[in-house]
């Protein structure tokens, strides 16, 4: 062999032993590289996973056939997204906007039972408050008006009372033991129009709403203060 020959390949030969094989480059996070060896058992018991998880992440069609070398995802997909982004530097937080003033109501609403406040107004899952009492209680108008709904046609609701006050407004009692008041009647604040019960509920209580032009609103900002 010429010198040159040796040469040549010496440094062929070098640069290939400084180029790391497959098996020697590190994985990205949320993935282990196959290493001699392994199994996918061996390596879901390592990493708290499932074969089944693995497989299904990985796409393998048989769990035995993994490879010296290969990728493979050990975190779900959601996961290993969050993690990504877990690196990236956060966005500005955006400056929240002061909520809206309450709107303007042309009537004055009065607390229909004096308990306390059991759950508040969400928009969402609760579109009223809940009130506490003892059944039997008597429940108020909380304003002057006419009974518009007396019944227990809405299940969730119990028997159900709702008043109009005006154009805009009305007023619901839910869960009653009884009404007091009939569909028709009209009312005045103050006065009894049910009794405090359980129906529709998994406990005594009041379900107050506030609805003003056909939207549900927290009705607290419109009660006078405790």
């Amino acid at each position: 062999m010429s010198l040159r020959t040796f040469i040549l390949c010496s440094s062929l030969w070098l640069a290939a032993c400084a180029t790391p094989r497959p098996a020697e480059l590190p994985a990205p996070a949320g993935y282990y590289r196959v290493q001699s060896g392994d199994t996918l058992y061996r390596i879901a018991r390592k990493y708290k996973q499932t074969v089944g998880s693995l497989a299904r992440w990985n796409q393998l069609s048989d769990s035995s056939s993994i490879q010296t070398g290969q990728l493979l995802r050990i975190q779900p997909p959601s996961a290993g997204k969050t993690a990504g982004k877990a690196n990236r530097p956060p966005p500005p937080k955006a400056v929240e906007k002061p909520a809206p003033p309450p709107a303007k109501l042309d009537i004055k609403l009065q607390w229909p039972v004096a308990g306390a406040l059991l759950a508040s107004f969400d928009g969402n899952r609760n579109k009223g408050v809940d009130i506490a009492g003892s059944a039997g209680d008597e429940i108020h108008a909380a304003a002057a008006g006419k009974v518009v709904y007396a019944g227990k046609g809405i299940r969730a609701y119990g028997n159900l009372l709702i008043i109009k006050h005006n154009e805009d407004t009305l007023t619901a009692y839910a869960h009653n033991q009884q009404l007091l008041v009939n569909e028709g009647d009209q009312v005045g604040a103050g006065q009894a129009i049910a009794t405090m019960g359980d129906s529709g509920a998994n406990r005594v209580k009041l379900h107050f709403e506030l609805r003003l032009r056909g939207q549900a609103v927290d009705p607290v900002p419109y009660l006078p203060p405790r």
